[in-house]
């Protein structure tokens, strides 16, 4: 036999020593960021890291040795270390232990889940997956969803589903000159009125309804839908948010739900970051009335602590997706029959769908519902920590009470630069934090003017962090006042 050298420097690759080179590697960054070591991120510029990364495309192969070597000199050290206790940035979790490592398997055995027959046991999990969120949520054994690449996509997928019910005829024939509307709350994610757009109805045919104490105030919804009405315009959907990006808030989803069901309108709720309070004894009431929803929105990558991606989209009936997918491929899914209901992909976007629900299903079976409720309240009551270290305190002031594990908050050290000049202050004091290495935070706009925001995305922040954060932040506002208030220009971007 002719020895193929390819194939033997492939097979050199699946070893166990090999593999446990990776594990090492991952499991010594996973131990020294937990325990707070090293910079939160790179202190690096894209200008610098481009110049570290320019090379022409390899040609040859190299030893495992060389580029496991590299990965660790100029990969590793530059992260942005979401395992760090001090990283309390946007919305991307420190993910759980056991969801990390089976993420190897996923890719070794590369399933995709869009056909039953190219993944048998994964497309199963999944629907299991979908049978006890939907329970959870309060629906009956007719719900239906799939898994999604994150929020964005589970909103457009179940706003395509509520356009399927609310124009049946669109998916041929399209929405004509005079398309329905849809009704959401100003701090909604974009994913809301990009979906909008996307659908083809027009920006202008979504509708922003102002927020009272950071969520969708219902005196002006209920008036907006009785004008709507009175209009003869018709309306798709309503968008309700269970966790809100710039605030952490939720709407009231029952007081929405009952609206919505009173005009028979469907009420979609991007539950991507709350709906997780479904797990905690102590934050489910913050969801109630989400059962009323006809669709839901919900990232198991954000507040379920997984790694990227694990989002979701549920439908109370799940019927609901099938419509809103009508296109046939019969190379690929098999009407008719045990096949038809098994098959993923007419309910999705995605045909090369990754087994993303073993991930979910793993860390379960592995943590339990229990603990996965006990992981989310960690996180909230580290935010209302923060927000007792910020009354405290004499320079900072917490700008509203979290309703989850975000909370935004501003510096009053500087009021002397007057007003206008605190959203440049901000802007700044923001980018020498994170540049120093020492934490990472976010920024958001509440009420015009720009403001500091923590996510607490990791279970291992605790009291001692949250001080670090302060003093670092008042460190850097020192600097910044003694050089001059050297600010960038009106109107740099956050």
């Amino acid at each position: 036999m002719v020895d193929d050298p390819l194939l033997a420097a492939l097979d050199a690759d699946i070893r166990p020593e090999v593999g446990a080179a990776f594990l090492d590697i991952i499991a010594r960054y996973l131990a020294g960021t937990a325990r707070g070591e090293g910079p939160v991120t790179t202190p690096l510029s894209a200008e610098d890291l481009v110049a570290r990364f320019d090379q022409p495309l390899p040609d040859q192969e190299q030893p495992l040795a060389t580029v496991l070597e590299r990965l660790e000199r100029d990969v590793l050290p530059h992260v942005t270390r979401l395992t760090h206790p001090m990283y309390m940035g946007h919305q991307v979790s420190a993910p759980l232990p056991a969801a990390i490592w089976i993420e190897s398997l996923i890719s070794a055995i590369n399933n995709s889940t869009a056909v039953q027959e190219m993944a048998p046991p994964v497309t199963v999990i999944e629907h299991q997956l979908v049978r006890w969120l939907s329970s959870l949520v309060g629906w009956s054994d007719q719900s239906g969803g799939t898994l999604t690449s994150g929020g964005t996509e589970a909103t457009f997928t179940a706003l395509l589903a509520a356009r399927a019910a609310a124009m049946p005829e669109a998916w041929e024939q399209g929405v004509g000159a005079d398309p329905p509307v849809v009704v959401y709350g100003e701090t909604a994610h974009y994913a809301v009125p990009r979906a909008v757009a996307q659908l083809g109805l027009g920006l202008r045919h979504g509708i922003a309804i102002p927020s009272r104490e950071h969520r969708m105030d219902l005196d002006a919804l209920t008036a907006t839908l009785a004008r709507l009405a009175t209009e003869g315009k018709r309306i798709m959907a309503v968008v309700a948010t269970a966790g809100s990006t710039p605030t952490g808030s939720f709407d009231d989803l029952d007081a929405i739900g009952r609206l919505c069901e009173e005009r028979g309108i469907w009420l979609h709720v991007d539950g991507a970051h709350g709906a997780t309070a479904l797990f905690s004894d102590a934050h489910r009431h913050r969801v109630a009335g989400i059962h009323r929803a006809r669709s839901l929105a919900w990232d198991p990558h954000k507040t379920m602590l997984l790694p990227l991606s694990a989002g979701m989209v549920l439908v109370r009936n799940g019927a609901d997706l099938d419509q809103a997918f009508l296109q046939r491929a019969p190379y690929l899914f098999h009407a008719g029959g045990a096949r038809r209901v098994w098959d993923l992909g007419p309910r999705s976007f995605q045909c090369s769908r990754r087994g993303d629900a073993l991930k979910l299903w793993f860390a379960l079976q592995r943590y339990g519902a229990r603990n996965v409720g006990a992981l989310y309240d960690r996180l909230c009551e580290t935010a209302q920590a923060l927000h007792r270290e910020l009354a405290a305190h004499p320079d900072f002031e917490p700008l509203h009470h979290p309703e989850s594990n975000i909370l935004c908050f501003r510096y009053r050290g500087l009021e002397s630069a007057g007003e206008a000049a605190q959203d440049r202050v901000h802007f700044e004091l923001r980018q020498r934090y994170n540049r120093s290495g020492a934490g990472w935070i976010t920024m958001t706009v509440l009420g015009g003017r720009r403001v500091l925001r923590v996510t607490i995305m990791n279970p291992r922040t605790r009291l001692e962090h949250l001080q670090q954060l302060l003093a670092g932040l008042e460190h850097e506002a020192r600097g910044l006042a003694a050089s001059g208030l050297p600010l960038p220009p009106s109107g740099a971007g956050a």
